[in-house]
Formats: C-alpha cells, structure tokens, sequence
C-alpha cells in the first residue's frame, strides 16, 4: 500500500437521478472502510459499484478511504484495475473516466491470509497512516464479506492485532470502530448464538452491523410511512378489518450456479428466516413511539416474539416445502434443481416454502399471514397483499353480476415497485354490474426514480451510526427460534417426494391446499 495525499471528491456531470434522494442527508464523518473478501463476487457485484457511487453522488468526505484485504497477491493498482472492471460492468455508461480518476486514489489493497495476524498488523500499520495522510480521525468499518466460516477467525484477529478498539462515538476515545456481517447469520439457533458470544466478546451490540439488503429496498422502507404516515389505513390495521395477509417473494430464476451455497441452506434459510421475517415485522408491529433505531427494531422483536412457535404436529400441517424438478420458465425449457451445477442428484434441500403463521396479540389474533417463496416460479415478485373482510351485507347479490371481490392492498417490492388498492365499482351502462379494479401508485412514474440502491442506503447508515434498518442481535436469534424447529422437524422425518412441483408453475400442490383448507386461495400474479 502507498502513501499518498488525500483526493479531492470526484464529480460527474450529469447525476444519476435514481439516487438523488441521498444527497438531501447529512454528510457522514471522515472513515474507512476495509473489506474482507475484496477479491469476491459481492464486492464485485454490489459494495464497490455502490460505494463508487456515494463517493461520486454523495458528499462523502475527501478523507474517505476503502482498503480491500484478501489473499490473492495485489498491490494497489492491481485492485485499482480489477476494481475499475467491476465498476465498469456494474454501471455502463453512468462510469466516466473523470470520476474513476478521483475515486480510484482512495482504493488500497492488502494482501494476507485470513488466519495470518502479521497481515492484521500491516492493516493496522496502513490505516494509521491513512488517518495521518487523509484524516480519516481513526474511524474504521470492517466489512466482512466473506463465507461465514472466516467471521470467527478474523474478528479474532482483528481483536489480536489491536483493531477491534470498542471506542463508540461520544465515548470520549478517539475514533470509532464498526463491524458489518453480511447474512447467512448462522445456520440454526445455535450457530447465531455461538457467532454472536464471538462477537460480543470483542465488540459492543452498539457496533455491530447485521446486514439484509432487503431491509435497503426503497419500497420495504416505506412501509413505515405508509402504515404510520397515513390517517386512513392505520386505523383498518387490525383483526377487525383484514381477513389476512399474503406475502410472495417468488424467482423465476434457478440457483444460479450457487449449488454449493444452496445445498447448505435452502430456501427456508435462505429467504424465511430473515427477508420474509423482517416483512413480516413490518407489517405488524405496532406503531414506535418515534422513528430510531432503538424503537423500530423494539417493536420488530415483540412481532416475532408473539409468532405462534410451530411444533411437531403444526409443522405438518401448516409447513409445505417444495423443490422444483425439469420445466419450462418463460418459454424455456428449465433443468430441475438436483441437475444443477454443485447439486446432490439425491438432494433433498428445499427450494420452495409455503406456511401459515399466526401472531398471538390484541391487533393480530386470528388473522393468518401465510408466506411462500420458491425458486423457478412463472415471474420475479416479492409483494405483501393485504386482504380485508368481505363487505357484511351483499347488497348486489340479485343482480346480473357477481358478488365483488374483497378489497386488497397490494405492496409491490419487486419490480414495478408500487401500491396498489383492489375495490369495487360500477361498470358504466343500464344493467347494474359490478367489477373489481385497481388504483395504481408506482415509483417510477410518481417520482421518476426508484430511489438509491438497497447496498447504498445501508452502507451509508453504516458511516452515519444509523443502525435501524439493520437486524440486533435479539431479533436474529428470535427468527432463528422461529425457523429452527422446523428444520429439525425436516431433518427427522422423510422428506416429500422430491421434485414435487415442474419449474414454471406455482409450486407443489400441497401449498394450494395449505390455504384452501382454510377457505381462501394464494392471490394470483
């Protein structure tokens, strides 16, 4: 790594108008930031396309640094030119050379291996210079974007080498110190509360950054401002309102090549434990007392923790789970999950989950929430559908039409971002007919943006100090108590006769009868 005098903030002409909404924030401090796992393909893909673009559409401070440490043999403008590759795919043409000019001279690059303490030592020799030549104040962000296996031994690390100082701001040390893990957080209970006694040995709750990029999405954020902000729905937010609530998160696309990935976690790890729980919280907490991190991710617990546990019996009936065999997806033909690439031909990992859930307080009491997410379904969607009570009187049922259908709320995360209300109207003529139709609001077109990257917001939340939209200890392990039971339930009992649904349609036929057993149906997309 190389001495050299801080760079001025790189601009370019014309700013991207999707991320224009975090320039109205306030500048983070001076820091840096060093990223295990540099030469990985979420660095590639995500942080250094989206850090390029804070450092270029956002004030981030001249003294702001990143250092890449990995153990391919780099210098720093070998990273500069693989860095630039990646920023290059990323972006297209929203790149230009000027900007690269003013971003690349904040890129360094060390080279050792994980479980090496002399490499930590050369990092800490580096980041002390760079506090000297940039004034980065000797606050640090260590981002571990490595397999799960390495978070022990380079916390460890870090603490040997003398990096892991629990400094926190106003604590009267100089500088801060903060730690980002990127998910899986563990792999069951035991594992989330054996990392997280490694982590609390060497740094503070208040210092740990849990990151789900789902929590980033423009339009999962704004479910807050649309429960709370709004006079007209806060009040129809209840059991005596919604009949229940529908959460999808489907993908057209297999695994995609990550059979070694999935094979460990499936689909029930994967999305359920922590993308559809951290919805769900959202939907049903209770209003906070204020909009902090402290009071949003209070509420969020106390929703999982009045989750209904499921055991034996209920799993059975209330759990259905899925893997996809050959088919067609959008007019091709698709090969079935145990063909895939790094996959056991016998697997018997789950890529499909549909279950009921109930939440056992005043608002929620017997309105069931089911949930389903599975890997090559007909379209890419993640929406929450809120489905209220039927009107209490069919006043229409003697005419030539049929009864309307009840009002839903559509959330659309992904794509399309947007919201949509479902109701009843009269279709113009003499004969009394009724339809249902759809009051649209999207993103795009209300705003003409989608709003920041997801990894943009949280890494700058992350610089800020702001830890809201990032998952507490307490929270994790109360989704993992949650989920756990259910692979335990799995690992005991045989599994379903897998493949038991063809890629291109809507999962195992035991999901349809999950819900109709019930009386309703899964919305159709």
């Amino acid at each position: 790594m190389t001495g050299h005098a801080p760079p001025a903030a790189p601009s370019r002409p014309a700013m991207n108008p999707l991320r224009e909404g975090l320039r109205l924030d306030q500048t983070p401090p001076p820091c840096t930031m060093v990223i295990f796992g540099v030469t990985g393909d979420l660095t590639h893909r995500k942080l250094m396309p989206q850090l390029y673009d804070l450092t270029v559409d956002t004030p981030l401070p001249a003294s702001f640094s990143i250092v890449g440490f990995a153990r391919r043999d780099w210098d720093d403008e070998r990273f500069r030119s693989e860095m630039h590759g990646a920023v290059k795919g990323a972006l297209g043409e929203e790149m230009d050379d000027a900007s690269w000019q003013g971003f690349a001279p904040r890129l360094s690059y060390v080279s050792a291996n994980f479980d090496e303490l002399a490499g930590y030592q050369r990092l800490k020799e580096a980041l002390d210079r760079l506090d000297t030549e940039r004034g980065a104040g000797g606050n640090r962000i260590f981002y571990l974007a490595t397999p799960p296996s390495y978070y022990p031994t380079i916390i460890n690390n870090l603490n040997a080498a003398g990096l892991a100082q629990r400094a926190v701001p106003g604590d009267g040390q100089d500088g801060w110190t903060r730690l980002v893990i990127e998910k899986p957080f563990g792999h069951d209970l035991a594992s989330a509360q054996s990392l997280n006694n490694e982590i609390a040995g060497t740094f503070a709750e208040s210092q740990v950054y849990r990151i789900d990029h789902y929590l980033g999405k423009e339009t999962v954020q704004n479910l807050l401002v649309f429960r709370f902000g709004n006079g007209i729905f806060e009040p129809l937010w209840n059991r005596q309102y919604i009949d229940n609530v529908q959460i999808t998160v489907s993908e057209a696309i297999g695994i995609e090549g990550r059979g070694e990935f999935y094979e460990e976690a499936g689909a029930l790890r994967d999305i359920v434990q922590n993308h559809m729980f951290q919805v769900l919280s959202l939907i049903a907490m209770e209003p906070p007392s204020t909009i902090n991190e402290k009071t949003v991710r209070d509420e969020k617990v106390q929703v999982l923790q009045a989750i209904t546990p499921l055991r034996g019996a209920s799993i059975a009936s209330d759990v259905v789970r899925g893997q996809y065999g050959p088919g067609w997806v959008a007019g091709r033909v698709a090969p079935g999950y145990r063909s895939e690439k790094g996959v056991d031909p016998d697997s018997s990992v789950e890529t499909y989950v549909a279950m009921k859930v109930r939440i056992d307080n005043w608002r929620w009491a017997g309105v069931p929430f089911y949930l389903r997410t599975g890997k090559r379904l007909p379209q890419r969607t993640t929406e929450i559908a809120v489905q209220f009570r039927t009107a209490p009187a069919l006043l229409f049922a003697g005419t030539s039409t049929m009864p309307p259908e009840p009002n839903v709320l559509t959330l659309r995360i992904q794509p399309d971002a947007g919201i949509s209300l479902r109701f009843a109207a009269k279709v113009p003529g003499a004969e009394m007919q009724i339809r249902s139709v759809n009051m649209d609001f999207f993103y795009g077109t209300a705003f003409t943006a989608s709003g920041p990257d997801d990894y943009a917001r949280l890494l700058l939340d992350c610089m800020r100090g702001d830890q809201t939209l990032f998952a507490r200890r307490d929270e994790v392990e109360q989704a993992w108590t949650l989920a756990t039971p259910i692979l335990d339930y799995w690992a005991r009992n045989p599994r379903p006769q897998f493949p038991n649904y063809e890629a291109g349609t809507w999962g195992p036929p035991e999901a349809d009868a999950l819900i109709q057993r019930d009386g309703r149906r899964w919305r159709r997309l």
